[in-house]
């Protein structure tokens, strides 16, 4: 071979691997190796209506972030793995993205199962993971100092909400939850609240999830209940209210967005009709015309009223889908912050990631102002009371973060880092 077809090769060797090296969206003259974020992706299973609005938002962050030079100079490459919304499936999925992909930290998913299956394999493979589930527990007693939330959780939910829902709603109380970890969590925490309220809790009823006729569970409530605080997802939702409403219509009912999450309401009618539920981030844009929301929105594809654009059928999961997209800004915050390099450098990331503190509106941060607290690796934000009239979702007030903050459970800043 002549010298000058060797140099030939050996130059069409390196820019096929450099190629090969670089992640989506990244600019020509950052370094090779990308910084490898994973994400716990609900693509299948009963909530992947959810999962496909918060994979798209991680997947336009990570857009954004390498167009504006990725993290440190470096690309970021997303690594994305489907739990299957199936705990067992979700945890081993985490355990892949670490030991396999190389990911330094993972966005996790937004079911509760998958999140508590995975929360102590965060701190066995000493990987910074943030899931979007709600189940409280995560940042309470099974908390570990590897494990980070932003969004609202149950408990930030009850602190929100109890003494409205005992002054304009009802006094007489009966709990129905989805049974596995967040329906647990909300009828433990919801139970408590109202009792400590001064409410009645008349009964607790645990439906199994995929459940289709729910008239058997129905005949465990009380006929002295003024009103249901209920809590499902995806389709177990749609079967409550429908069945709900044909065999009790005058109860009163309450829930958290989570219930009625990415469904198309006006296709329920009177069953959801006066329905309040608690929101994170208004569905319509008419309820919160932010300029950093439309932006956002016109980027996703959103219509106002909460559609996907292009007539797909799909209704956004407007009060979850903004957490992946924030969580891919504050993780590049604070990698920036840390000098973050590689896995080494975890340690000194968890602690700037404790010293956060409050992350102010912004387009990166769009559903309002963050907290952040170094304790218990819990983020507060505002909620939203709203009211299901004519099919849409109305703001009626808004709860501001400051009143949802509650004291910690634990204090995990004391605990080992290697």
């Amino acid at each position: 071979m002549s010298k000058k077809l060797a140099a030939t090769v050996l130059i069409l060797a390196a820019l096929l691997l450099g190629c090969k090296s670089k992640a989506p969206g990244a600019s020509a003259d950052m370094p090779k190796e990308p910084v490898v974020i994973g994400m716990q992706a609900d693509r299948t299973g009963g909530i992947s209506s959810w999962g496909y609005w918060l994979e798209k938002s991680a997947k336009l962050a990570v857009e954004e972030m390498n167009k504006e030079g990725g993290i440190n100079g470096r690309p970021v490459r997303l690594v994305i793995e489907d739990t299957e919304t199936t705990p067992a499936v979700g945890a081993r999925k985490f355990r892949k993205l670490v030991e396999a992909d190389g990911a330094v930290a993972v966005i996790g998913s937004v079911h509760s199962g998958v999140m508590m299956a995975t929360v102590p394999l965060a701190e066995e493979l000493k990987t910074p993971y943030f899931p979007i589930a709600m189940a409280s527990e995560a940042t309470e007693e099974q908390a570990n100092r590897y494990t980070f939330r932003i969004n609202s959780h149950v408990h930030e939910q009850v602190n929100g909400s109890i003494n409205w829902m005992l002054e304009k709603v009802a006094k007489k109380w009966t709990i129905v939850v989805s049974d596995y970890a967040w329906g647990w969590s909300h009828e433990k925490y919801f139970s408590k609240g109202i009792r400590d309220a001064g409410g009645e809790v008349l009964a607790t009823v645990r439906i199994p999830q995929g459940t289709k006729d729910f008239y058997p569970y129905l005949n465990n409530i009380p006929k002295d209940t003024e009103a249901v605080y209920f809590i499902f997802f995806g389709a177990d939702s749609v079967g409550f209210v429908q069945q709900l409403h044909e065999k009790r219509p005058e109860v009163k009912k309450f829930t958290m967005i989570c219930s009625m999450e990415a469904i198309d309401l006006p296709s329920l009618g009177k069953a959801v009709e006066g329905m309040y539920v608690l929101e994170y981030l208004p569905r319509s844009l008419s309820q919160f015309d932010t300029p950093e929301n439309r932006a956002f929105r016109t980027k996703l594809g959103v219509e106002p009223d909460g559609r996907e654009v292009g007539g797909t059928g799909k209704t956004v999961a407007g009060s979850h889908y903004w957490a992946s997209y924030e969580l891919l800004w504050l993780l590049k915050k604070t990698m920036e912050g840390s000098k973050f390099q590689g896995r080494k450098d975890i340690p000194e990331l968890i602690r700037n990631l404790e010293g956060v503190g409050r992350v102010q509106q912004s387009p990166k941060f769009l559903q309002g102002d963050l907290v952040f607290r170094a304790e218990d690796h819990q983020g507060f934000h505002d909620h939203f009371m709203s009211q299901i009239e004519n099919g849409a979702l109305n703001v009626k007030f808004k709860i501001p973060v400051d009143k949802i903050i509650y004291p910690p459970m634990v204090d995990l800043r004391g605990k080992p880092l290697s």
